[in-house]
């Protein structure tokens, strides 16, 4: 029988050389995690010895806890009086209640970002709305779209247009997809789930951030009709990772696993670096990074495949090359083209000019997976500018967390309602029925010409220099 423990007793112990919490009326000793909590002891420390289940559901599922901590770190339970009510979420803390207008009269994708920016907290702003050193790169990744003219053509009839497609397989009703966006309850209380109900009602891809504030099976219960992939990050501590993808395998709503390599290594985000140095002004350590940066491309995706027979997408391809190395790795079959948002390394190429150098080096990539981008999409006619590129779906991250945070569920309907009315809208003006149809015809690219990397491909060459790395 579990030993009951009462809160006094727990608040003895709130040190970082002896740290306790309760969390959803369980009492852990946490001593030893302290030092490895991938988000800087600081949090824990300002936590230890209370309940602390209500800051802990604003950043994290129940289930992390099964994968970050041994079983001999569960001591107990809490004394009934001493439990917190399991609806604490704790999000949103902080978060100025501005009035705003109905969501329905929000117009565009800035707009709804604009109010966002009035209703959430300093430390969900911090977060969402960082990039990393300059903000050159997550700036350029909107921006490079204005430098593509479309091209409509005329005496076609637009009367019937479909957003419809499909992405590794499955069919959506959008080639607009949420890409995996973390901590979606720092934006409101609904949180992933929330995201979830409105792709459901869009039949639109929704890909579940490893770091989502809730569990996978709890996300995928709120989207019946969504279609879901999940997003992997490998962590140092590989025994964790691979019990995290025993759970996955238990989720067969989820269709593909996300690889996430774009990251292996925090960027310098001064914006969220400031908010956590103000709030940890106590001292505690700098964020300790549990992210594997050991992974290649043989042995990590070897690994990989023993521990899932889903499809595999490779998110942060930068490079034509590893663009095309992709497609020699049966288990691949999927690459999402981004940079992290602009969130890890500043000054690297945008998506757009990623598809042009796969386009002019190594078009058949096309041809053998599913290739998808994400990172500065605003419009509609982004949209169609990066499918007449190539890209199979596009995703949107900070554009689906402003739409939670101005209205929840239906913030977020109405930002994937204004991407597909304007999708549809440019569609139609080019001259186009269904998205397979938008090509390199649609659109001008010549003022990117001279920003393309130079030279020949060598294919041949990009397979000796991995052989040799293996």
């Amino acid at each position: 029988m579990a030993k009951i423990w009462t809160l006094s007793e727990v608040g003895k112990h709130a040190s970082e050389d002896d740290c306790w919490m309760v969390l959803h009326g369980k009492v852990y000793d946490i001593t030893n995690f302290v030092t490895k909590h991938p988000g800087g002891k600081g949090i824990l420390l300002k936590n230890a010895g209370q309940d602390a289940t209500a800051a802990f559901n604003s950043a994290h599922p129940v289930e992390i806890l099964e994968e970050q901590l041994a079983p001999e770190q569960l001591i107990g339970e809490i004394e009934p009086s001493g439990v917190l009510p399991d609806d604490a979420e704790g999000a949103v803390e902080d978060a100025p209640l501005a009035d705003l207008p109905p969501v329905s009269t929000m117009l565009s994708i800035k707009e709804i970002e604009s109010y966002a920016m009035q209703r959430l907290s300093p430390k969900a702003i911090s977060y969402y709305a960082s990039g990393s050193d300059d903000e050159i790169t997550k700036n350029a990744n909107n921006q490079i779209f204005q430098s593509i003219l479309l091209r409509p053509r005329v005496f076609v009839d637009c009367t019937k247009c479909s957003l419809s497609t499909t992405i590794l397989g499955n069919k959506v009703g959008l080639p607009v997809f949420v890409s995996p966006a973390a901590r979606a309850r720092f934006a409101h209380p609904s949180g992933e789930a929330g995201i979830a109900s409105a792709c459901s009602k869009f039949g639109a891809l929704q890909i579940i951030s490893k770091n989502a504030s809730m569990s996978p099976s709890e996300i995928v219960r709120a989207g019946p009709s969504a279609t879901f992939a999940w997003q992997l990050y490998v962590l140092k501590d590989i025994a964790a990772t691979e019990r995290t993808l025993s759970q996955i395998r238990q989720i067969p709503q989820i269709k593909f696993i996300v690889l996430t390599l774009d990251a292996p290594f925090p960027g310098k985000r001064e914006a969220d670096e400031r908010f956590k140095m103000a709030e940890v002004a106590s001292g505690a350590a700098p964020q300790a990074w549990g992210t594997e940066g050991a992974l290649t491309w043989q042995k990590t995706l070897a690994w990989l495949n023993k521990h899932t027979s889903l499809p595999i997408v490779l998110k942060g391809i930068q490079t034509w090359e590893d663009a095309y190395l992709a497609t020699l790795f049966p288990s691949v079959k999927g690459i999402i083209v981004s940079n992290h948002g602009g969130r890890a390394l500043d000054t690297t190429t945008t998506p757009v000019q990623v598809l042009l150098e796969i386009r002019k080096f190594c078009p058949q990539v096309f041809d053998n997976i599913d290739v998808l981008i994400d990172g500065g999409i605003k419009r509609g006619t982004d949209v169609v500018k990066a499918l007449a590129l190539g890209a199979k779906g596009v995703g949107i991250g900070r554009a689906a967390l402003y739409g939670l945070g101005v209205g929840g569920e239906e913030g977020i309907e109405r930002v994937l309602q204004i991407l597909a009315d304007e999708t549809m809208t440019a569609m139609r003006l080019l001259g186009v029925q269904r998205t397979e149809e938008l090509s390199s015809r649609h659109i001008n690219t010549a003022a990117l010409q001279h920003q393309l990397l130079g030279g020949h491909a060598s294919l041949r060459t990009v397979e000796q220099e991995l052989k040799a790395k293996l």
